[in-house]
């Protein structure tokens, strides 16, 4: 018999933990957290400390069950679950509800599943910390106060089913804000001038020093150059170094992985857990830079090995974010000389990046050397400036180049020859561009994690799950968006000759960004007027840092949460006893065809316009990717287009139109569905028709038979088996029935019975 249970969070780690342990172990999983505060009610005892209602879900009974059966036949029972805040009130949660005795009960934590962690933990058990336990406790109980006080304001102000959460709504807060200065952006253009010239045989090209604000002035300073004589008047060379990235906490995979990879912040952690559980990294939940001792050693042996002593430098870097939580390690392989791992191509690829950065960040600098030319003609009035880099030794750049957040980095400087200063420079070409600026840009997963840990607001837990979040209440959708055009005028002095011209240049293009919905804006516009305190960074970002001090034991929770509840709970009272608020609209402007003002406006379905004609306004819903604030009045015509008549198929007009469930083309009496893939307002005949025969198609495959006496009586094939269909009601034919020899008798005593039981 097993005198040992070791309880872990999930079967992968209960499985490669088991590897580890001898017969005298039984693991089993948790699943996760065993039970949670009451959904019903608020489910928090507020004058009593606020002190949580927990209760086990009933996806959960059986797990307990299970669990309290195989902790009541061993003699030790090991809480293994995560080593952060979540992990250790997990562990708290099952020793309270599977009444654990203290002297037979042993919490271990480690930063990697591998043998020599598992039973260093095992030798040195530990209590539970209660601390960590309450800091985990103060957040769930704040933020089911947030949500459970603010969701029904938002019904009640703005429209049914809304939610409110605390951190969710501060990043949402992010991205609408973020979209105003997108909105609110002027674009200009300037002209830069770009020059080609022969050195020494050799092409180099450069920037002039100076941009022109309008056409003529780029003009004139082109056509000036056709009398100039060019030579190189200076040449400056600076060493310089370039230092690797520091290993890998949470947001800054995250953003690496999102940035190299292409995965959403959701992707990333569920293909670290499953490396994690499996024992080929360490912790995936961490905010430290931190490296062990052993890690190190191993990282330098095997640059030593690979790549030689004179890329090797060792270092210990510091962490910087503020109140970093639990003293684990970076993200790191648990067996660096691993190149290859028994994992998915999704996890083997994140794996190769962690693992890399990890070598990479004790290794040697690249020392490069940047070169700055100087090209001018004898007035010296404006210089051309080319740049280089030269890379006298890679360092860790053979290894790891980190990548950037910014879509609209120029090109990057290119290696320049060795030229001489006074050498003559030829002018091949001249060219004046008209150039841009750019707008702020849109937030990607990865970007906004970095803009929240720069703010303080959220800890390594909380980013993947809040971002998710957002979506899901469709606040925020991530999109790609197709590149815009615009002219764009060059002028260019070459062979002595000046060329004007104008070309169409993309712009604009957008690849998975988060951009805000109709709902979100109103949302965040009504909390930030009503709710000041919890959508301000500041004051989210001090609430982390409480979190933190009842983790250190620093701050008693209860104290925490009264000292927040007392002013946040006096405005929820204010904001229910105002009036009715008067309601979010926009006027757009005015129908062309009445005259009538076309006014936007939140309704109980959604977004929506309205041609205020009086007596019967016109209403059509906004289309989902369209906002309220930068919908024209062009796009919102368009949506009163519906119905629209596309044509005639077998002697019946072919109607496009909007209903209940959604787009439908209507032939001959007849309705049939869109897919999710058309549109409405553009659909041709042809897809139309197309639409009508699949249905028609699929409707005959489907009949089983027909009866003449009663032709409006069809047996049908359905989803969930044979059917009766009989004025517009469907009924369900018993299995002991064969629909092929059903009778009308049949059928009719089967519909009368199934109204008599209704009627009942």
């Amino acid at each position: 018999m097993e005198n040992n249970l070791v309880i872990v969070e999930s079967p992968a780690k209960a499985k490669t933990i088991k590897k580890f342990l001898g017969d005298d172990f039984i693991v089993k999983s948790s699943y996760g957290h065993i039970r949670d505060i009451e959904k019903k009610n608020l489910g928090i005892d507020i004058d009593n400390g606020f002190t949580p209602d927990y209760e086990i879900p009933d996806d959960k009974k059986k797990v307990v069950a299970d669990l309290k059966e195989a902790a009541g036949k061993v003699k030790v029972v090991w809480l293994a679950s995560d080593e952060d805040r979540e992990g250790e009130a997990i562990s708290w949660h099952l020793s309270e509800v599977l009444k654990l005795k203290k002297n037979s009960t042993k919490r271990i934590v480690f930063h990697e599943i591998t043998k020599e962690a598992i039973t260093n933990a095992i030798a040195n058990p530990r209590d539970i910390d209660i601390n960590l336990v309450n800091a985990q406790q103060a957040r769930r109980v704040l933020d089911r106060l947030v949500g459970f006080k603010l969701s029904p304001l938002l019904w009640k102000k703005i429209k049914p089913a809304l939610s409110a959460g605390r951190v969710q709504s501060v990043a949402v807060k992010l991205i609408v804000e973020r979209e105003r200065e997108i909105t609110e952006f002027n674009s200009k253009s300037e002209y830069k001038v770009f020059g080609v010239f022969n050195i020494e045989g050799n092409q180099v090209k450069a920037e002039l020093s100076k941009k022109f604000k309008t056409y003529e002035e780029a003009k004139k300073f082109v056509e000036s150059c056709k009398d100039k004589d060019f030579s190189v008047k200076d040449i400056t060379k600076k060493p310089g170094k370039k230092s690797p990235a520091p290993p890998f906490t949470t947001s800054t995979l995250q953003q690496e992985a999102g940035r190299k990879l292409g995965y959403s912040v959701s992707q990333t952690m569920r293909y670290a857990q499953n490396l994690y559980e499996n024992g080929f990294i360490t912790y995936m939940r961490t905010d430290s830079l931190n490296l062990s001792s052993l890690a190190i050693n191993t990282i330098k042996a095997n640059i030593a090995k690979n790549y030689g002593e004179e890329y090797l430098h060792v270092r210990k870097y510091q962490t910087k974010v503020k109140g970093a939580q639990e003293a684990h390690e970076a993200i790191r392989p648990t067996f660096v000389d691993n190149e290859k791992i028994e994992a998915t191509k999704q996890e083997q690829r994140l794996y190769d990046l962690i693992r890399k950065r990890a070598i990479a960040s004790q290794m040697a600098d690249a020392k490069i050397e940047k070169t700055i030319v100087t090209i001018s003609d004898k007035s010296n009035d404006y210089s051309f400036i080319a740049t280089g880099e030269t890379i006298i030794f890679d360092g860790f750049l053979k290894l790891y180049i980190e990548s950037t957040d910014d879509d609209n980095a120029e090109e990057t400087t290119s290696t320049l020859p060795n030229i001489l200063i006074g050498a003559n420079a030829e002018t091949s070409k001249i060219e004046a561009i008209e150039k841009f600026d750019q707008p702020p840009s849109r937030y990607t997963e990865a970007s906004l994690v970095k803009k929240m840990e720069e703010l303080g607001i959220g800890r390594p837990s909380t980013y993947a799950p809040t971002i998710s979040t957002i979506q899901q209440r469709e606040y925020v959708v991530k999109e790609s968006k197709p590149a815009k055009k615009r002219t764009v005028k060059t002028i260019t002095l070459s062979k002595g000759k000046i060329k004007e011209s104008t070309a169409i240049e993309n712009y604009g293009a957008e690849s998975n960004k988060l951009f805000p919905t109709s709902i979100g804006i109103v949302v965040t516009d009504y909390l930030t007027a009503h709710f000041d305190d919890v959508l301000d960074y500041n004051f989210t970002a001090q609430i982390e840092e409480k979190f933190d001090e009842i983790a250190m034991g620093k701050l008693k929770w209860n104290e925490m949460l009264k000292s927040f509840y007392k002013a946040f709970d006096k405005e929820v009272d204010s904001s229910l006893k105002e009036k009715e608020t008067s309601k979010w609209e926009r006027n757009i402007g005015n129908d062309p065809k009445t005259g009538a003002p076309i006014i936007i406006k939140i309704g109980k379905y959604g977004p929506y316009a309205s041609i205020e004609t009086g007596d019967k306004p016109m209403y059509a819903s906004l289309r989902k990717n369209q906002n309220i604030e930068s919908v024209t009045l062009e796009e919102v015509l368009d949506l009163f287009k519906l119905p629209r008549e596309i044509g005639e198929y077998e002697g019946d007009a072919v109607t496009v139109s909007l209903g209940k469930f959604g787009p439908y083309v209507r032939n001959n009496g007849k309705f049939y569905s869109l897919a999710k893939t058309d549109d409405p307002y553009s659909i041709t005949l042809d897809r139309a028709i197309e639409l009508i025969e699949e249905k028609k198609e699929k409707m005959k495959n489907s009949l089983c038979k027909t009866f003449d006496e009663m032709p409006d009586m069809q047996i049908l094939k359905g989803r969930f088996g044979p059917y009766i269909a009989y004025q517009k009601k469907n009924y369900k034919i018993p299995k002991n029935i064969s629909p092929e020899e059903i009778t009308l008798e049949q059928c009719k005593s089967i519909i009368e019975a199934a109204q008599e039981k209704k009627k009942k």
